[in-house]
This record gives structure tokens, sequence and C-alpha cells, in this order.
């Protein structure tokens, strides 16, 4: 079998950062897919998964929310790895075009206070597996060290 494109990434190169993973045509519109990366792969330790499900909680909420960009949102959930998140959006889109957005996302996480939106067996298929303060600690860090530093190596795959 071919690799798919996600598998040809240098992830002992990758830094964290905001990537387009790839852009698909649907219907008549692109989405693009990127990976938002918290977590250098293979030499850190990843997210747990107490502290990623709760950023994807919160992070899909607020994003849907979020009046100015909600109608663009297709999809955030995290990756298989637990090194970071997919986030889909409509429109042909670059890192730099949301790193706005996802600054304001992690910082709503980062100082997230109250009961998490879906955390109850009703509305959640794994309720019990959270953990706000990872999740906020998480957030902070990568909010501090790598989206407000954000360069090329942060927005761009290695080549």
């Amino acid at each position: 079998m071919e690799k798919i494109a996600s598998f040809t990434i240098d992830h002992l190169r990758l830094n964290r950062g905001i990537y387009v993973s790839r852009q698909d045509q649907v219907g008549g519109e692109i989405v693009t897919t990127f990976d938002i990366r918290m977590k250098l792969p293979n030499r850190e330790p990843v997210l747990g998964q107490g502290a990623i499900h709760t950023i994807e909680h919160l992070a899909a909420t607020y994003l849907r929310n979020r009046p100015d960009w909600r109608d663009r949102i297709v999809y955030w959930g995290p990756m298989g790895c637990l090194t970071g998140n997919y986030l889909l959006m409509r429109g042909a889109l670059t890192p730099r075009d949301i790193l706005p957005l996802m600054c304001d996302t992690f910082k709503f996480i980062a100082e997230f206070e109250g009961d998490i939106p879906g955390a109850s067996a009703k509305d959640c298929g794994t309720w019990l597996l959270h953990d706000l303060p990872m999740a906020r600690l998480e957030s902070k860090k990568f909010l501090e060290e790598t989206l407000l530093k954000a360069t090329d190596a942060n927005l761009e795959y290695p080549h």
C-alpha cells in the first residue's frame, strides 16, 4: 500500500506548531486539515488521555461558538499518537491565517474554570476521562512556548 501523506512527514524533525496537513476539494469547496502539534513527536512525553480529552471538549466548544469563525469549523479532534489535534476548516487557509485564532483558543483553555462542556454520562462516551488541570497546563505551555513565539519552523513542515 502507498503511504498516506501524514506518514511521510519526518516526525524526528517536527516541531510543535500549526501545519497544513492537507487540503481537499469537497463539493465545490476546499477543506484544510491542520496539524495542531502540541508535543515534539518521539522526543517528549505525549499528552495525557484526560488532558487531550478535555482540550478536545473545550477547543471544539470554543471554536464552534466563535461568531467570526464558527461557520468555517468542520472538526476538532485528538491525534491517535496523543501529540496534538486535527482541525478541519472550510477554505484554503494557512497556519498564519489561523494563528491568532489558535492563540485565543489555547488562552481560553489555559484560563478555563468551571464545568467542562459535555462532560456528563449523557453527553460523552468516556465522561470520567477528563483532566482540567493538565489541559490548562498543557495549553498554557503550548500557547507561551510555541504559538506566541511562532516562526516558520512552527508553521511549515520540515523538508
